[in-house]
Protein backbone atom coordinates (compact mmCIF):
# COMPACT_ATOMS: atom_id res chain seq x y z
CA UNK A 1 0.00 0.00 0.00
CA UNK A 2 1.31 3.44 -0.95
CA UNK A 3 2.45 5.45 2.03
CA UNK A 4 0.45 8.64 2.53
CA UNK A 5 2.58 11.76 2.07
CA UNK A 6 -0.30 14.26 2.22
CA UNK A 7 0.61 15.58 5.67
CA UNK A 8 3.88 13.91 6.69
CA UNK A 9 6.74 14.94 4.43
CA UNK A 10 10.15 13.28 4.43
CA UNK A 11 12.20 16.38 3.58
CA UNK A 12 11.83 19.97 2.43
CA UNK A 13 13.07 19.34 -1.13
CA UNK A 14 13.65 16.21 -3.14
CA UNK A 15 13.69 14.51 -6.52
CA UNK A 16 11.03 12.04 -7.69
CA UNK A 17 11.52 9.36 -10.37
CA UNK A 18 9.31 6.50 -11.51
CA UNK A 19 10.00 3.24 -13.35
CA UNK A 20 7.98 0.28 -14.58
CA UNK A 21 7.94 -2.27 -17.36
CA UNK A 22 11.18 -3.09 -19.15
CA UNK A 23 14.31 -3.27 -16.98
CA UNK A 24 16.02 -0.70 -19.23
CA UNK A 25 13.91 2.06 -17.64
CA UNK A 26 15.23 1.18 -14.19
CA UNK A 27 18.78 1.29 -15.58
CA UNK A 28 18.01 4.73 -16.97
CA UNK A 29 16.81 6.02 -13.59
CA UNK A 30 19.94 4.69 -11.88
CA UNK A 31 22.16 6.39 -14.48
CA UNK A 32 20.30 9.68 -14.01
CA UNK A 33 20.68 9.51 -10.22
CA UNK A 34 24.40 8.76 -10.55
CA UNK A 35 24.88 12.03 -12.47
CA UNK A 36 22.63 13.90 -10.02
CA UNK A 37 24.84 12.86 -7.10
CA UNK A 38 27.85 14.44 -8.78
CA UNK A 39 26.30 17.85 -8.03
CA UNK A 40 23.71 17.39 -5.28
CA UNK A 41 24.70 15.17 -2.39
CA UNK A 42 22.12 16.59 0.02
CA UNK A 43 18.58 16.42 -1.33
CA UNK A 44 16.93 12.98 -1.14
CA UNK A 45 15.71 10.95 -4.11
CA UNK A 46 12.45 8.99 -4.23
CA UNK A 47 11.64 6.19 -6.65
CA UNK A 48 8.10 4.95 -7.24
CA UNK A 49 8.25 1.70 -9.18
CA UNK A 50 6.55 -1.59 -9.87
CA UNK A 51 7.36 -4.53 -7.54
CA UNK A 52 9.64 -6.20 -10.06
CA UNK A 53 11.93 -3.19 -10.26
CA UNK A 54 12.15 -2.93 -6.48
CA UNK A 55 13.00 -6.63 -6.36
CA UNK A 56 15.81 -6.14 -8.88
CA UNK A 57 17.22 -3.19 -6.95
CA UNK A 58 17.24 -5.31 -3.80
CA UNK A 59 18.82 -8.25 -5.61
CA UNK A 60 21.58 -6.10 -7.11
CA UNK A 61 22.23 -4.25 -3.87
CA UNK A 62 21.26 -0.90 -5.37
CA UNK A 63 18.16 -0.04 -3.38
CA UNK A 64 20.29 2.10 -1.08
CA UNK A 65 20.89 4.57 -3.91
CA UNK A 66 17.39 5.88 -3.19
CA UNK A 67 16.13 7.48 0.00
CA UNK A 68 12.58 6.35 -0.70
CA UNK A 69 11.46 3.32 -2.71
CA UNK A 70 7.68 2.95 -2.77
CA UNK A 71 5.21 1.05 -4.97
CA UNK A 72 3.67 2.63 -8.04
CA UNK A 73 -0.04 1.88 -8.37
CA UNK A 74 -0.66 -0.54 -11.26
CA UNK A 75 -3.09 1.92 -12.86
CA UNK A 76 -0.34 4.56 -12.90
CA UNK A 77 2.27 2.55 -14.83
CA UNK A 78 2.20 4.69 -17.94
CA UNK A 79 3.25 8.19 -18.92
CA UNK A 80 -0.27 9.56 -18.53
CA UNK A 81 -0.94 7.35 -15.51
CA UNK A 82 1.93 8.83 -13.51
CA UNK A 83 2.04 12.43 -14.69
CA UNK A 84 -1.72 12.89 -14.36
CA UNK A 85 -1.48 11.57 -10.80
CA UNK A 86 1.59 13.24 -9.31
CA UNK A 87 -0.55 14.46 -6.39
CA UNK A 88 -0.47 10.85 -5.14
CA UNK A 89 3.34 10.92 -5.13
CA UNK A 90 4.49 13.94 -3.12
CA UNK A 91 6.96 12.65 -0.52
CA UNK A 92 8.62 16.04 -0.05
CA UNK A 93 7.41 19.56 0.66
CA UNK A 94 8.79 20.59 -2.72
CA UNK A 95 9.00 17.89 -5.39
CA UNK A 96 10.88 17.85 -8.68
CA UNK A 97 9.59 15.09 -10.98
CA UNK A 98 12.07 13.92 -13.58
CA UNK A 99 12.06 11.65 -16.61
CA UNK A 100 14.56 8.81 -16.55
CA UNK A 101 16.34 9.90 -19.75
CA UNK A 102 17.85 13.01 -18.19
CA UNK A 103 21.47 13.50 -17.09
CA UNK A 104 22.58 16.22 -14.67
CA UNK A 105 25.39 18.54 -15.70
CA UNK A 106 25.71 21.16 -12.92
CA UNK A 107 24.70 22.18 -9.40
CA UNK A 108 20.88 22.58 -9.24
CA UNK A 109 20.72 24.97 -6.24
CA UNK A 110 19.81 28.01 -8.35
CA UNK A 111 17.16 25.97 -10.16
CA UNK A 112 15.47 25.08 -6.87
CA UNK A 113 15.45 28.77 -5.93
CA UNK A 114 13.78 29.66 -9.22
CA UNK A 115 11.09 26.97 -8.83
CA UNK A 116 10.25 28.12 -5.30
CA UNK A 117 8.01 30.88 -6.68
CA UNK A 118 5.53 28.30 -8.05
CA UNK A 119 2.92 26.06 -6.47
CA UNK A 120 2.92 23.88 -9.57
CA UNK A 121 4.62 24.30 -12.91
CA UNK A 122 6.09 22.41 -15.85
CA UNK A 123 8.99 23.49 -18.03
CA UNK A 124 7.81 24.76 -21.38
CA UNK A 125 7.32 27.74 -23.67
CA UNK A 126 4.62 30.39 -23.49
CA UNK A 127 3.34 29.64 -27.00
CA UNK A 128 3.02 26.12 -28.43
CA UNK A 129 4.12 25.60 -32.02
CA UNK A 130 1.77 24.06 -34.59
CA UNK A 131 3.34 20.61 -34.18
CA UNK A 132 2.69 20.40 -30.43
CA UNK A 133 0.46 17.39 -29.84
CA UNK A 134 -0.65 17.52 -33.47
CA UNK A 135 0.53 16.09 -36.80
CA UNK A 136 4.32 15.82 -37.11
CA UNK A 137 4.23 15.68 -40.92
CA UNK A 138 2.55 17.56 -43.77
CA UNK A 139 -0.78 16.97 -42.05
CA UNK A 140 -0.03 20.03 -39.94
CA UNK A 141 -0.72 22.15 -43.04
CA UNK A 142 -4.34 21.03 -42.93
CA UNK A 143 -4.50 21.89 -39.23
CA UNK A 144 -3.36 25.42 -40.09
CA UNK A 145 -5.60 25.86 -43.13
CA UNK A 146 -8.71 24.63 -41.32
CA UNK A 147 -7.80 26.51 -38.10
CA UNK A 148 -8.11 23.31 -36.07
CA UNK A 149 -6.01 24.61 -33.19
CA UNK A 150 -8.13 27.75 -32.89
CA UNK A 151 -11.29 25.64 -32.95
CA UNK A 152 -9.95 23.43 -30.15
CA UNK A 153 -9.16 26.44 -27.97
CA UNK A 154 -12.57 27.99 -28.58
CA UNK A 155 -14.39 24.71 -27.85
CA UNK A 156 -12.66 24.44 -24.47
CA UNK A 157 -12.91 28.12 -23.59
CA UNK A 158 -9.17 28.76 -23.82
CA UNK A 159 -7.45 31.89 -25.08
CA UNK A 160 -3.90 30.48 -25.38
CA UNK A 161 -1.98 27.22 -25.49
CA UNK A 162 1.48 26.85 -23.98
CA UNK A 163 3.90 24.09 -24.90
CA UNK A 164 4.89 21.97 -21.92
CA UNK A 165 7.92 19.68 -21.74
CA UNK A 166 6.94 17.33 -18.93
CA UNK A 167 10.39 15.81 -18.40
CA UNK A 168 10.60 18.27 -15.49
CA UNK A 169 7.56 19.01 -13.30
CA UNK A 170 7.70 20.98 -10.05
CA UNK A 171 5.04 20.70 -7.33
CA UNK A 172 4.63 22.26 -3.89
CA UNK A 173 0.87 22.83 -3.58
CA UNK A 174 -1.07 19.56 -3.21
CA UNK A 175 -4.52 20.99 -3.92
CA UNK A 176 -3.34 22.84 -7.01
CA UNK A 177 -1.45 19.80 -8.29
CA UNK A 178 -4.54 17.61 -7.86
CA UNK A 179 -6.68 20.20 -9.62
CA UNK A 180 -4.32 20.34 -12.63
CA UNK A 181 -4.12 16.56 -12.85
CA UNK A 182 -7.88 15.98 -12.66
CA UNK A 183 -8.53 18.65 -15.27
CA UNK A 184 -5.83 17.19 -17.54
CA UNK A 185 -7.52 13.79 -17.26
CA UNK A 186 -10.80 15.37 -18.29
CA UNK A 187 -9.12 17.03 -21.28
CA UNK A 188 -7.61 13.72 -22.38
CA UNK A 189 -10.98 11.97 -22.15
CA UNK A 190 -12.29 14.51 -24.67
CA UNK A 191 -9.48 14.01 -27.19
CA UNK A 192 -12.00 13.40 -30.00
CA UNK A 193 -13.10 17.03 -29.63
CA UNK A 194 -9.58 18.33 -30.27
CA UNK A 195 -7.09 18.46 -33.13
CA UNK A 196 -4.48 16.52 -31.15
CA UNK A 197 -3.10 13.19 -32.36
CA UNK A 198 -2.14 10.08 -30.43
CA UNK A 199 1.56 9.90 -29.71
CA UNK A 200 1.42 6.15 -30.35
CA UNK A 201 1.24 6.98 -34.06
CA UNK A 202 4.82 8.32 -33.92
CA UNK A 203 7.78 6.07 -34.72
CA UNK A 204 9.31 4.56 -31.58
CA UNK A 205 6.46 5.66 -29.29
CA UNK A 206 4.19 3.15 -27.55
CA UNK A 207 2.49 5.34 -24.93
CA UNK A 208 0.06 8.22 -25.06
CA UNK A 209 1.38 11.72 -24.39
CA UNK A 210 0.43 13.61 -21.23
CA UNK A 211 1.69 16.96 -22.47
CA UNK A 212 -1.09 18.58 -24.48
CA UNK A 213 -3.70 17.69 -21.83
CA UNK A 214 -1.52 19.16 -19.07
CA UNK A 215 -0.91 22.26 -21.21
CA UNK A 216 -4.67 22.73 -21.69
CA UNK A 217 -5.32 22.25 -17.98
CA UNK A 218 -2.69 24.85 -17.09
CA UNK A 219 -4.17 27.26 -19.63
CA UNK A 220 -7.65 26.72 -18.20
CA UNK A 221 -6.32 27.50 -14.71
CA UNK A 222 -4.15 30.37 -16.02
CA UNK A 223 -0.98 28.80 -14.62
CA UNK A 224 2.37 29.82 -16.16
CA UNK A 225 4.87 27.32 -17.47
CA UNK A 226 8.46 27.63 -16.29
CA UNK A 227 10.50 28.95 -19.28
CA UNK A 228 12.28 25.97 -20.79
CA UNK A 229 14.70 27.93 -23.00
CA UNK A 230 16.61 30.60 -21.07
CA UNK A 231 20.08 30.49 -22.53
CA UNK A 232 22.57 29.97 -19.71
CA UNK A 233 19.74 29.47 -17.20
CA UNK A 234 17.83 26.82 -19.17
CA UNK A 235 16.53 24.13 -16.77
CA UNK A 236 17.00 21.51 -19.46
CA UNK A 237 18.29 21.37 -23.02
CA UNK A 238 17.84 18.65 -25.60
CA UNK A 239 20.77 16.44 -26.38
CA UNK A 240 21.57 17.01 -30.06
CA UNK A 241 24.89 15.46 -31.08
CA UNK A 242 26.01 18.24 -33.43
CA UNK A 243 25.22 20.90 -30.79
CA UNK A 244 26.75 19.12 -27.78
CA UNK A 245 30.33 18.65 -26.62
CA UNK A 246 30.54 15.72 -24.21
CA UNK A 247 32.67 12.84 -23.02
CA UNK A 248 31.25 9.28 -22.93
CA UNK A 249 30.39 9.52 -19.20
CA UNK A 250 28.99 13.06 -19.47
CA UNK A 251 31.30 14.45 -16.81
CA UNK A 252 31.86 17.56 -18.93
CA UNK A 253 29.05 18.85 -21.12
CA UNK A 254 28.63 22.02 -23.19
CA UNK A 255 25.61 22.82 -25.33
CA UNK A 256 25.46 25.24 -28.23
CA UNK A 257 22.36 27.40 -27.91
CA UNK A 258 21.19 29.66 -30.75
CA UNK A 259 19.72 32.88 -29.42
CA UNK A 260 17.18 33.10 -32.23
CA UNK A 261 14.19 30.78 -31.66
CA UNK A 262 13.83 29.83 -35.34
CA UNK A 263 17.48 28.87 -35.62
CA UNK A 264 17.41 26.86 -32.41
CA UNK A 265 14.23 25.07 -33.49
CA UNK A 266 16.17 23.65 -36.44
CA UNK A 267 18.20 21.53 -34.00
CA UNK A 268 16.08 18.41 -34.43
CA UNK A 269 15.89 18.48 -38.23
CA UNK A 270 17.32 15.09 -39.14
CA UNK A 271 18.63 16.20 -42.55
CA UNK A 272 22.13 17.60 -41.93
CA UNK A 273 22.69 19.05 -45.41
CA UNK A 274 19.33 20.81 -45.52
CA UNK A 275 19.78 22.03 -41.95
CA UNK A 276 23.23 23.38 -42.76
CA UNK A 277 22.03 25.23 -45.88
CA UNK A 278 19.12 26.85 -44.05
CA UNK A 279 21.29 27.91 -41.11
CA UNK A 280 23.99 29.32 -43.37
CA UNK A 281 21.47 31.36 -45.35
CA UNK A 282 19.68 32.64 -42.25
CA UNK A 283 22.94 33.55 -40.49
CA UNK A 284 23.44 36.40 -42.99
CA UNK A 285 20.60 38.19 -41.20
CA UNK A 286 22.02 40.11 -38.20
CA UNK A 287 21.35 38.24 -34.97
CA UNK A 288 20.15 35.02 -36.57
CA UNK A 289 23.55 33.35 -36.32
CA UNK A 290 24.23 34.43 -32.73
CA UNK A 291 24.82 31.56 -30.32
CA UNK A 292 26.23 30.89 -26.90
CA UNK A 293 27.87 27.86 -25.33
CA UNK A 294 26.50 26.85 -21.94
CA UNK A 295 26.29 24.01 -19.43
CA UNK A 296 22.60 23.11 -18.89
CA UNK A 297 21.30 21.87 -15.56
CA UNK A 298 19.97 18.80 -17.32
CA UNK A 299 20.64 17.21 -20.68
CA UNK A 300 17.41 15.60 -21.89
CA UNK A 301 17.50 12.75 -24.41
CA UNK A 302 14.00 13.28 -25.71
CA UNK A 303 14.69 12.95 -29.44
CA UNK A 304 14.31 9.32 -30.49
CA UNK A 305 17.11 9.43 -33.07
CA UNK A 306 19.54 11.02 -30.53
CA UNK A 307 19.26 8.52 -27.67
CA UNK A 308 22.15 6.14 -28.42
CA UNK A 309 24.83 7.93 -26.29
CA UNK A 310 22.44 7.88 -23.34
CA UNK A 311 21.62 4.19 -23.80
CA UNK A 312 25.33 3.35 -23.93
CA UNK A 313 26.07 5.38 -20.79
CA UNK A 314 23.13 3.85 -18.87
CA UNK A 315 24.12 0.29 -19.83
CA UNK A 316 27.76 0.91 -18.97
CA UNK A 317 26.83 2.45 -15.61
CA UNK A 318 24.56 -0.46 -14.71
CA UNK A 319 27.22 -3.03 -15.59
CA UNK A 320 29.83 -1.10 -13.63
CA UNK A 321 27.67 -0.81 -10.51
CA UNK A 322 26.54 -4.42 -10.53
CA UNK A 323 30.04 -5.82 -11.15
CA UNK A 324 32.14 -3.45 -9.03
CA UNK A 325 31.42 -3.90 -5.28
CA UNK A 326 33.87 -1.17 -4.28
CA UNK A 327 32.22 1.45 -6.48
CA UNK A 328 28.75 0.42 -5.37
CA UNK A 329 29.71 0.45 -1.68
CA UNK A 330 31.15 3.95 -2.03
CA UNK A 331 27.88 5.21 -3.54
CA UNK A 332 25.80 3.50 -0.86
CA UNK A 333 27.90 5.04 1.90
CA UNK A 334 27.37 8.45 0.31
CA UNK A 335 23.62 7.80 0.03
CA UNK A 336 23.47 6.72 3.68
CA UNK A 337 25.16 9.98 4.67
CA UNK A 338 22.49 11.94 2.77
CA UNK A 339 19.71 10.06 4.59
CA UNK A 340 21.23 10.80 7.97
CA UNK A 341 21.45 14.58 7.46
Amino acid sequence: MLRSFTTKKLAEEGYVYNSYGDLKYLRHVVASVITLRRYDKERPVALFCDPKHEEILQEKGLKGLFDVVEPLFAQHTSIVGFKHNTHHYMPFERNLYLDSDMLWCKDPNALWSAFSAYGYTITGTKIADNFFGASKNLGVIWDILFRRRQRTLKRFGLTYLSRVQSGMIYSHDYRLTKKVNELAGEMLSRKSETHFRSRTQEHGRSEESCEWSLAMAMSKLNLPVYPWLQGQSSPQLDFIAHLTRFDPDFNHVESTYYSDAFMYNLRGLNYPVLRGVIMKMMSHIPGKGDYLVTVPYVLHFGWYHQKRPFFEFADRTWIHLTSSPAEKDLLLVESARVKST
